[in-house]
């Protein structure tokens, strides 16, 4: 799909933050949250039953904060956390990333100036945005974690970074697990993200009979067109 669908006042939204809703920043915490975002998305969500959830890496919490004070249905880290209403978070039981994993992570980057660990939950990020040229140091030790979790984990390539998560999770899970909750049961599902972990999500989407929109292909201009394509749909649900 090279064009947004048309609006229908059914559907159930499914959103990606970075490099969606969100410009990417020099580091993940220095991503900026325009004044009128949370604004447009509480409207949408007014304006479908609620039917409106943030799908994510992030940690809820981050998710939590860069949304306050709304508080909306979550996938977070992949869907290893969900939280189908406003209400309580749950998690299916996946393991936690492992101690010496951090430690070890920890010292890389020490090494590796311009690099940074992002830990989470249940797995890691190890981003090279400013400093490129460690790509390949940093993929190799994801690899040595993944290889000594003998299945367990697996390896993601992300936007400037690679990134460690639970085998079995994906963003594609969070589709289908919402869409059998209230409010999301029985509406149609429409999934917008930009990088290769938001596939599943959009290949989820299309298989219960909705859409899945990538913004390289359908907003090329990026963040800033996919927020004035929601803005503009708070006029047309």
């Amino acid at each position: 799909m090279s064009t947004p669908p048309l609006p229908d006042s059914r559907w159930a939204l499914f959103l990606d933050l970075d490099g969606t809703l969100l410009d990417f920043a020099p580091t993940p915490d220095a991503v900026v949250v325009p004044d009128d975002l949370v604004a447009t998305l509480s409207n949408l969500a007014g304006k479908l039953e609620r039917a409106l959830a943030i799908v994510s890496g992030r940690r809820l919490d981050d998710i939590d904060r860069f949304m306050a004070p709304l508080v909306l249905p979550c996938g977070a880290e992949h869907g290893a956390i969900m939280r189908y209403t406003a209400g309580e978070a749950g998690q299916d039981t996946l393991p936690p990333t492992p101690d010496d994993w951090l430690a070890r992570a920890g010292e890389a980057v020490t090494a590796l100036p311009g690099t940074l660990l992002e830990h989470k939950t249940h797995g890691l990020v190890l981003h090279y945005r400013r400093a490129p040229k460690a790509e390949e140091a940093l993929k190799r030790i994801a690899e040595s974690f993944v290889a000594e979790s003998r299945g367990v984990f697996e390896l993601l390539t992300s936007n400037m970074a690679w990134e460690i998560r639970p085998r079995g999770i994906s963003k594609g899970r969070v589709v289908e697990r919402f869409m059998e909750h209230p409010p999301f049961e029985g509406r149609v599902p429409v999934f917008i993200g930009d990088d290769i972990t938001d596939r599943d999500g959009c290949a989820a989407a299309r298989k219960l009979g909705g859409h899945g929109l990538m913004v390289p292909e359908v907003f090329p201009a990026g963040p800033p067109a996919v927020r004035a394509w929601l803005a503009g749909l708070t006029t047309q649900l």
